[in-house]
């Protein structure tokens, strides 16, 4: 691997570090997605640092990057862009949205209304916006990183499946433990602490990692054993719903993101598990009978890797 990827890759994770707190690993999660050119949800209760991690990654990259808070009367235009007519010329022309830089935080997604949720959907997996039959191509490298809050939460409509399945990653970040919010506690207190962070990369720059990255070699064997993680979820009797093809392709290209921020040219089926549940987890959906015994999706996939026979290391 260059030195030019490895000193980003490692850059974008300690910056985040900076920000947010006792929670390296959702930290390289989350830049492994990022590294995907990938969308991420952020799927915790309020108050667990959600915003300011999606924040703190926009920052590091000096790129444009919007913020919209989402909520009920929020419009699918509001979002994607507008025809706006000129009076001094009579023609229409069109105000770009939100989409229209290298990083869309959309705050609170699951509070905006299914029709403004969807409006996410063309941009998401082909990067261009459709407006009075037109369609404009957002910039590159272009990620959306969206927070929800539990679907128990009051005010809520949840992300149907083909929505989520469009977000290469979903991670919780959890409560902090003990000591490490004893600290929190401590700089708040003392100094205010101020959580920004600076860019530590461009788009330029961040786009060819990106490209470098998903050539990270994959054998064979590392292809066949993420299609048959694959196989085991569409077969499986607890699911009403597998993984789709496009989320082998995100495990995948998941996995040699992951091989990134270890530092290593190649995948290893260990770089494929590590990164299973925050790829598949939300891509897969249990049936009645399994929720009512209280099933998760996280136990599913646990279960699915230790019953798939994972590939010999001199063959992966």
């Amino acid at each position: 691997m260059s030195r030019e990827i490895s000193s980003v890759v490692q850059a974008l994770v300690d910056n985040v570090d900076k920000a947010v707190r006792g929670k390296h690993q959702q930290i390289r999660m989350a830049v492994s997605c990022l590294l995907t050119e990938g969308h991420l949800l952020l799927d915790d209760v309020p108050g667990t640092g959600k915003t300011t991690l999606a924040k703190a990654i926009a920052d590091s990259i000096s790129g444009s990057w919007t913020r919209v808070q989402f909520t009920p009367d929020l419009l699918p235009s509001d979002i994607t862009g507008v025809m706006v007519y000129d009076q001094a010329n009579g023609v229409f022309n069109f105000r770009e949205g939100p989409v229209f830089s290298n990083v869309l935080v959309g705050d609170e997604i699951n509070r905006g209304s299914p029709k403004t949720q969807s409006a996410l959907l063309e941009v998401m997996e082909e990067r261009q916006v459709t407006a009075d039959g037109v369609s404009r191509r957002v910039p590159r490298p272009f990620f959306v990183i969206a927070t929800q809050n539990p679907r128990d939460f009051q005010g809520t409509f949840p992300l149907p499946d083909v929505q989520l399945d469009r977000f290469t990653m979903r991670i919780s970040l959890g409560y902090t433990d003990h000591q490490t919010e004893v600290r929190l506690l401590e700089d708040y207190h003392r100094s205010q602490r101020d959580e920004s962070v600076e860019s530590v990369t461009d788009a330029e720059q961040l786009e060819r990692v990106i490209e470098a990255v998903d050539s990270i070699e994959a054998a064979p064997s590392i292809n066949d054993y993420i299609v048959r993680i694959a196989a085991a979820t569409r077969d499986h009797a607890d699911l009403r719903l597998g993984v789709s093809t496009r989320g082998s392709i995100a495990l995948l290209r998941a996995s040699r993101a992951w091989a990134a921020t270890a530092d290593r040219d190649y995948v290893t089926p260990d770089d494929v598990q590590d990164v299973a549940t925050a790829v598949c987890g939300h891509r897969i959906a249990l049936t009645p009978e399994a929720e009512l015994r209280g099933a998760s999706t996280s136990s599913i996939i646990a279960g699915v890797l230790d019953e798939v026979e994972v590939p010999r290391r001199r063959d992966a």
